[in-house]
């Protein structure tokens, strides 16, 4: 039996005390996993948006179907969210993790079908592809979810902050690996079947050490007071008070569209840059910095926070200050030979607007105490998901097929290259109009820790109540 390591969150312990709030080795182990599997789901969503023309040309099939490969993880977690959000919530933490691995497995696995030879395929290999990246997708929302879950059940409350940031950013470096990766493996495009066989990998390890080492859906003795009610609301009924919630539906709303934009500048960025005569190698690059800046930003607004507990006021300037490189990245995208400043201005994106992304998990379990941590987390990732399928669907329709371009490097072009200054534009807008919006109305009090120091103090005065009884 692995021992613990003693944590009395609360004060000192009475002797006869029942309970005793302790963290577990083992922990460390769960997040490896829950974070292996989110890096590897979100590999699986973006390998094909960084060689975009590549994958059309192969397959046979226009960009606009190569984007349905990423939209698609879009529309299927929005019915799917909700089912994530009760599973998460009802059959708890070990179902889900499980239950995400093997469908990223299979996803996985189905996505190789559609290059290998001897099956012949045809034009129906496009359609396997399709299937897999439909399994990947319904994982996502379960992974999604897991890792405000994750550190309320199994961390102490100095700790949380940081373990959902480390569970959290595991997926944008997914999003990285894949920025990096795809256009390394792909020069030309008969590369692509290695490709989708390397990004097999990831997802067999995930699914093999979320099967046989997950054992317990929640620690024998909780790491602190909130974690013993962790699902003290049914789904239903947290629902209800969710959407009753302003300070809540306002983080939902402008949150949501935060995440929203940032699938798109992930999924289109190599089109957006292309049309300019900048490289898919160097489209790559600046998701990449994009996606470490980002990595960077979050590792250090975890600590701070986990240290200050000033949710509201780093989310705030933080918001600002991404959609502030937003602007500037826009402008700078519609010129040549700008690529210094591009690579600077992703940069500074990711870092202040990846930043985000732990925290405001952290502060709508906050804002929603005692709801379900699924359920408050997953209501967001909901409504980012609808956000972004509005946002990608719009961006696209505002694009203006431009005559063939000697400098242009997009490998499609039978239809033309693509204009993307109006979406660009109208991007770093909703951005800039989401973090003012946040900025003047979002105020809220933070509920789960005013409930763990009230639970604090009670337990310090029962035991000073305890020690001045005397003795028989």
């Amino acid at each position: 039996m692995e021992s613990g390591e003693a944590a009395s969150l609360l004060g000192e312990q009475a002797p006869g005390r029942l309970s005793q709030f302790k963290t577990y080795r083992r922990r460390w182990f769960l997040l490896a996993a829950v974070c292996l599997l989110n890096c590897s789901n979100a590999m699986l969503w973006l390998t094909f948006a960084p060689v975009a023309d590549k994958t059309a040309v192969y397959f046979h099939i226009s960009l606009e179907m190569v984007n349905w490969l990423s939209i698609v993880y879009l529309l299927i977690s929005i019915p799917f969210g909700l089912v994530a959000t009760w599973v998460l919530d009802n059959l708890g933490l070990r179902c889900a993790v499980i239950l995400s691995a093997w469908l990223n497995m299979m996803g996985s696995i189905i996505r190789v079908f559609s290059v290998l030879k001897f099956l012949s395929l045809g034009s129906q290999s496009y359609w396997y592809l399709f299937t897999g990246q439909c399994l990947c997708a319904l994982a996502q929302p379960l992974i999604i979810f897991s890792p405000t879950k994750l550190a309320a059940l199994w961390f102490p409350d100095h700790q949380r902050a940081t373990a959902n940031t480390i569970a959290s950013m595991s997926n944008p470096l997914g999003i990285l690996i894949a920025n990096v990766l795809s256009p390394a493996l792909v020069p030309e495009g008969k590369r692509i079947p290695l490709m989708l066989g390397v990004y097999a990998v990831p997802a067999v390890t995930a699914c093999a050490l979320a099967t046989v080492g997950i054992h317990e859906k929640v620690p024998p003795t909780p790491p602190s007071a909130s974690a013993t009610t962790s699902t003290s609301q049914p789904f239903l009924a947290g629902l209800k008070m969710l959407l009753r919630n302003k300070p809540y539906i306002i983080l939902a709303v402008c949150f949501g569209g935060g995440i929203g934009m940032f699938t798109c500048f992930s999924a289109l960025l190599e089109q957006i840059l292309c049309e300019k005569g900048y490289s898919n190698e160097f489209a790559g690059l600046n998701g990449a910095l994009f996606t470490v800046c980002g990595l960077l930003g979050a590792f250090l607004l975890g600590l701070y926070v986990d240290r200050t507990r000033k949710f509201i006021e780093s989310t705030k300037i933080c918001f600002c200050l991404s959609a502030l490189a937003s602007i500037v990245f826009a402008v700078t995208s519609r010129f040549r030979n700008q690529a210094v400043m591009l690579a600077i201005t992703s940069s500074l994106f990711g870092f202040f607007g990846f930043a985000i992304y732990p925290i405001a998990m952290e502060l709508a379990v906050e804002c929603s105490y005692p709801v379900g941590e699924g359920t408050s987390t997953g209501l967001i990732f909901v409504a980012s998901q609808i956000e972004g399928v509005i946002l990608m669907i719009l961006l696209q329709a505002l694009t203006v097929h431009v005559s063939e371009d000697p400098s242009s490097t997009c490998a499609l072009d039978q239809d033309g290259a693509l204009d993307w200054t109006t979406p660009v534009l109208v991007l770093a807008g909703l951005c800039s109009a989401m973090a003012c919006f946040y900025v003047i109305f979002f105020h809220t009090d933070y509920k789960r820790l005013r409930a763990e120091t009230n639970s604090g103090d009670l337990a310090k005065a029962e035991d000073t109540a305890t020690a001045d009884v005397p003795e028989a």
